[in-house]
């Protein structure tokens, strides 16, 4: 990654992925908040999962958990260590 371009590329890569990711979460967390919740008129108790009802453990403990690892595995496998100077396309005469 010696060229100018180059470098660019790769972050325009790696800002689309965090896009994507962020994106996801926040379509993770609605449908699953929202889609799970009990409906309005439903005045019955919740079946409850560790303590929890389905749409908070899924949309608050087990949404960022996920994520966290994806965001992780993402820094790992996608993103690239480039460096800072900046060199010429072509050698100075």
């Amino acid at each position: 990654m010696k060229t100018l371009s180059a470098r660019y590329r790769q972050a325009h890569k790696e800002a689309r992925w965090a896009i994507g990711l962020a994106l996801a979460y926040f379509l993770w967390w609605y449908v699953s908040a929202y889609g799970f919740a009990p409906a309005i008129n439903d005045l019955s108790m919740p079946t409850l999962y560790f303590g929890f009802p389905l749409w908070f453990l899924l949309s608050c403990i087990i949404g960022p958990i996920v994520f966290t690892i994806l965001c992780a595995l993402m820094v790992k496998f996608i993103y690239r260590d480039l460096p800072l100077e900046i060199t010429d396309d072509k050698p100075h005469e």
